[in-house]
């Protein structure tokens, strides 16, 4: 895994690089295998991306007919919730591009979680035609205590090691989710976390600086096996990090 950490010196900077990064991604994604397959996050940060991709500059950069679409988690709520992270989605970036309906895979989140969980599976199963799917890019942001995607702290979904998408029950807020797994995380060609504010500078110095990956935070556990991860932060989220360590980078 090669792990790169960008710097920008606030919030408006890191969105406009990350999409361009984004843009390229596809582009190359493209280029080399003919299409180019990503999962997206929900949260501030990502939302923002989507409603870049979605505006004039960006638009008619990217072959919405060979790009495919699929959902890091999922609340479980029908499509048209204002929790639905497939929602956030459509307002911000499917409304406004020309992308096929068969290229949007989202996660159902208006029938049972479990039930859920094993048609994502198997969905990605058909569509990457293998035991292991490969995205070229994920998309991910971090909570406060460490989780990414709906993987939270204690619960069954970061023990998971078999199975690519899981229904998981989030007891401190009292809720069902579902998400993708490590084994699908950490396949990936590109993970880019995206983090910005002071809120979210202890977590990522903690993941940042740790040692060795701890289940206590599983954002840690993000270890792309063959690809590379980026972590993309403003200066506030990056505020307690080490801006004299080698991986850091300054690009403006």
């Amino acid at each position: 895994m090669k792990r790169k950490i960008h710097a920008y010196p606030n919030k408006d900077k890191l969105v406009t690089a990350a999409t361009e990064h984004v843009v390229n991604s596809i582009g190359q994604a493209i280029e080399e295998r003919g299409l180019c397959n990503m999962a997206l996050a929900g949260g501030n940060t990502p939302r923002e991306v989507y409603s870049m991709l979605a505006d004039d500059t960006c638009r008619d950069r990217v072959d919405w007919s060979r790009l495919h679409l699929f959902w890091g988690d999922e609340r479980m709520v029908p499509p048209e919730h204002e929790d639905s992270n497939f929602r956030m989605v459509k307002e911000t970036l499917l409304d406004h591009v020309s992308i096929p309906d068969g290229n949007v895979h989202r996660i159902r989140g208006e029938i049972a979680p479990e039930q859920a969980a094993r048609e994502y599976a198997e969905l990605l199963h058909d569509h990457f035609e293998s035991d292991s799917p490969r995205f070229d890019i994920i998309l991910l942001g971090i909570g406060e205590d460490g989780h990414t995607a709906s993987l939270f702290p204690g619960t069954d979904a970061v023990e998971e090691g078999v199975k690519h998408a899981m229904a998981v029950f989030v007891p401190r807020l009292d809720t069902w989710r579902v998400t993708l797994t490590f084994p699908v995380l950490n396949a990936a060609r590109e993970v880019l976390f995206l983090a910005s504010g002071k809120s979210k500078s202890d977590i990522v110095q903690r993941i940042i600086s740790i040692k060795q990956p701890a289940k206590e935070f599983p954002a840690s556990l993000v270890n792309p096996e063959n690809g590379t991860l980026h972590w993309m932060l403003d200066s506030e989220a990056m505020v307690l990090i080490n801006k004299n360590a080698r991986e850091v980078m300054f690009p403006y």
